[in-house]
């Protein structure tokens, strides 16, 4: 009786053995897909982009070259002019002073906002509610004509004798006017944002520091504080940025800064458009320092506080994301030989 082998089992990457009902249809060599050759997905709407942002950057380089009524000779005769230069100290020196009020005063009113004394806690409220409420403008005009409710300002006892008094006209400088309207309306703000970032930070971590015997004061100083400070700081610095470009207002007092300055120049020569062009690049360069400033000091308190390591400064301004492979080394955990080489 004769006997047939029956046929070898077929393994291998090109075979597929099933299990069910109807393994047997499809049993077979599996087709492979050759990604070799593959085409890239097109995107041609991108490229429509920036056809039309070349076309629009061609345009606007052919305005500014061809107009003769930019005067870029004039733009580059005053630029570093000393008259300007005085200008921009008065607002660098604004900027420095108003921040600095504002800083301090808006941790003064955050704390108390988030006291337990609710006496402290409405009056602190309605500081903010009250300098948020009005325009800075309107301020900086308020506090230069306060000689008109105040003739004289007098410190002493109150109700009892005074101490220290003057005429209003002459304590209440343009000076003066514009660091008192413009500190105590960002103090108002910059408590909005302390209190935000204090309250950003997870209350175990008080509970915890209040366990070991610490008082309120030195927790929030040792640690709410520090922990806080990375959600304080990114808005910190574009306030400082808003400030700076905030500080034009003073004009209206007549407080000589870069903007009073130029339209005093412009006033005499006509020189309307390159005066203000000026401005407008100094006003970038100074806002362009801060802005370097505030990525650094961004990414000094982000240190620890993600897995991925901040951008540089090139990489926010320019857009650039971290590519899959750097995110994955960074969250990687080390090699054998790189932990022994690790202190």
């Amino acid at each position: 009786m004769a006997t047939t082998d029956a046929p070898p089992p077929m393994t291998g990457s090109g075979t597929s053995t099933g299990t069910g009902p109807d393994s047997g249809s499809r049993s077979g060599p599996v087709p492979t897909v050759d990604v070799a050759g593959a085409t890239p997905v097109r995107h041609p709407l991108r490229w429509l982009s920036v056809l039309v942002l070349a076309v629009l950057a061609a345009q606007l380089t052919h305005f500014l070259v061809t107009n003769t009524n930019f005067e870029w000779s004039t733009v580059g005769s005053y630029f570093g002019a000393q008259v300007i230069g005085q200008g921009i100290a008065t607002t660098v020196e604004l900027t420095v002073v108003a921040m600095l009020i504002g800083i301090v005063g808006g941790v003064l009113v955050a704390v108390g906002r988030m006291s337990e004394n609710r006496v402290l806690s409405a009056v602190c409220g309605a500081y903010v509610w009250f300098f948020r409420g009005i325009p800075v403008l309107v301020q900086l005009v308020f506090w230069y004509n306060l000689s008109a409710l105040l003739p004289r300002i007098s410190f002493g006892v109150p109700f009892g004798p005074e101490f220290v008094s003057g005429q209003t006209n002459s304590l209440i400088t343009p000076l003066l006017a514009a660091i008192l309207g413009l500190g105590l309306n960002e103090a108002a703000y910059m408590a909005e944002i302390v209190r935000g970032g204090l309250l950003g930070v997870d209350q175990g971590q008080s509970e915890a520091a209040a366990a070991l015997g610490m008082g309120r004061a030195r927790i929030l100083r040792r640690v709410v504080l520090p922990q806080a400070m990375r959600f304080i700081v990114p808005p910190t610095g574009s306030q400082v940025i808003n400030m700076m470009k905030a500080t034009s207002l003073v004009s209206v007092i007549a407080l000589a800064d870069l903007l009073y300055t130029v339209q005093s120049i412009y006033n005499r020569t006509f020189e309307t458009i390159p005066l203000l062009i000026v401005a407008c690049l100094w006003y970038l360069v100074m806002t362009s320092v801060l802005y370097v400033g505030q990525s650094f000091i961004e990414r000094y308190y982000a240190r620890g506080a993600t897995r991925d390591a901040p951008q540089g400064f090139w990489d926010f301004a320019f857009f650039r994301r971290r590519s899959a492979a750097s995110t994955a080394t960074a969250g990687a955990p080390l090699a054998p030989e790189q932990e022994e080489r690790t202190p």
